[in-house]
């Protein structure tokens, strides 16, 4: 191996810029110069300063990862756990929401459904345990209901149910999103079960809806079809019921009130 010996500095910037632009290390060569000086500084050992300069490569990796994992997942807003007005929904356990987080869940590919009114935050516990599951390595996908049933009946249509189904089948959580709010034929219901069952004890599946299961009838005609389901969805799982106390519509009648107040 070549030793490049008595480099000027500005030569060896040079030799480090170019070396990370051939081996893909952009961290290290956007950081490189200021990690330099602070282990110039620090008096750092040659070893110790290498141990720097790739954790920061690695570090920055995992990151990148992370928002290529939640970028693919298309969830629609951003939602975080760290966000989640924990007072304001008294019926949700903050113990149970932040041992979900750890993903385990997902991990042995078992259902999540969070069940609650209108505004009750299903949707944003929905969004932030899927980033959550994202984060931590898995592969996530998140779809409303009705888009997920009608991108089934186009994909039968065009003779590519098989391939829509494995596409879904391929992530390791899939969200489905406001299950409920609509009914569904009999050939959509039954297309949804084909997906939940092509996932059932190998891939976790989230679902929040604003129905209880008891109401799940108004949105599967079909009673039997419509027990397989919630039996698909809950064997094994974790059921969170954020109530029907809407806090969203606590909150915007709390400022409008401070706003007459303030007029006042």
């Amino acid at each position: 191996m070549t030793r490049h010996r008595g480099l000027t500095e500005q030569a060896a910037d040079a030799a480090v810029d170019s070396a990370c632009r051939l081996l893909r290390l952009p961290t290290i060569r956007s950081q490189f110069s200021e990690l330099a000086e602070a282990a110039a500084r620090d008096q750092m050992t040659y070893r110790g300063f290498l141990a720097e300069l790739l954790m920061a490569e690695c570090d920055d990796r995992a990151r990148r990862r992370s928002e290529r994992r939640i970028k693919a997942a298309a969830f629609p807003r951003d939602k975080s756990l760290r966000t989640f007005d924990f007072d304001a929904n008294p019926n949700v356990d903050p113990a149970v929401v932040h041992t979900l987080a750890a993903c385990d869940w997902v991990k042995k590919g078992l259902p999540l459904c969070l069940i609650g009114d209108s505004g009750t935050g299903k949707s944003h516990l929905l969004i932030a345990l899927g980033t959550e599951a994202a984060m931590a390595g898995f592969r996530v996908r998140y779809v409303l209901a009705t888009k997920l049933v009608n991108e089934l009946v186009e994909a039968a249509d065009d003779k590519i149910l098989a391939k829509t189904i494995a596409r879904y089948g391929r992530v390791d959580l899939l969200c489905i999103d406001e299950l409920g709010y609509m009914e569904l034929d009999k050939r959509g219901a039954e297309l949804l079960f084909q997906v939940l069952t092509e996932r059932e004890e190998k891939a976790s599946v989230a679902i929040a809806s604003n129905e209880s299961f008891s109401g799940w009838s108004k949105t599967f005609t079909d009673p039997r079809l419509c027990a397989a389901i919630v039996d698909r969805i809950t064997f094994g799982g974790n059921i969170i019921e954020t109530g029907t106390d809407s806090y969203r519509l606590a909150q915007t009648r709390a400022r409008a009130e401070d706003a007459t107040r303030t007029q006042t």
